[in-house]
């Protein structure tokens, strides 16, 4: 198993090994492969954080990194990271490796001077790795609610000193649903589903702490 930075001869596999990851997950079909497309020439894209992971030489992973911030009541910024995707082949999930990639990428990014990263997904992935809700760090979205989604990690201790800060993502996170719809169209066809997985992300995703 090895774990490298990633190269323009893996774009096109990693977007496939995404799309796979991804597709009926949380919408009938995805459009994470068309955002780890459009991701990579981006000015918030941090290219020290982008990752593959190997087994007997066959990539079967990825997790990119884009700068995000943090603004407080005092219009005081500070610059953070978010990741995602982050991509395992379906017949290598459950096995670990999205956790080393996680682990490894933590390690650089604070070897880079970063010290927070705040993701959105479903929590039962990500509180095992020291992730916790949003609310404990008073950090919210610009409405000032608190997703339940929305996780805050510490790359050190005391990070945050209770004050509230607002989370805004790079302008990359928004996606032209119809250029992602015309990129998989290039692609070989999926078929879309309806699944169980999708009205989890629902909830998920139109829920906050209170």
């Amino acid at each position: 198993m090895v774990i490298r930075n990633e190269e323009k001869k893996d774009y096109q596999e990693v977007e496939s090994i995404t799309r796979k990851a991804f597709y009926n997950l949380y919408v009938p079909g995805c459009t994470e492969h068309y955002l780890v497309h459009i991701m990579r020439e981006h000015e918030d894209f941090v290219r020290e954080l982008d990752f593959v992971i190997e087994v007997d030489g066959r990539v079967i992973g990825n997790i990119m990194y884009t700068k995000a911030r943090l603004i407080d009541e005092t219009k005081k910024e500070k610059q953070i990271l978010t990741f995602g995707p982050v991509s395992v082949l379906p017949e290598y999930q459950r096995m670990g490796y999205g956790k080393m990639l996680i682990e490894h990428s933590f390690e650089k990014a604070v070897a880079l001077g970063y010290d927070a990263v705040v993701i959105f997904g479903n929590p039962g992935n990500y509180v095992g790795r020291g992730f916790k809700s949003c609310k404990k760090y008073n950090v919210c979205i610009e409405n000032g609610t608190y997703p339940a989604a929305m996780m805050v990690k510490e790359l050190g201790s005391d990070i945050f000193d209770g004050r509230k800060w607002v989370y805004y993502d790079s302008p990359v996170m928004q996606i032209d649903e119809a250029a992602a719809q015309r990129f998989d169209d290039t692609l070989e066809k999926m078929e879309k589903r309806h699944q169980p997985s999708q009205e989890e992300f629902y909830i998920l995703s139109n829920s906050c702490v209170q």
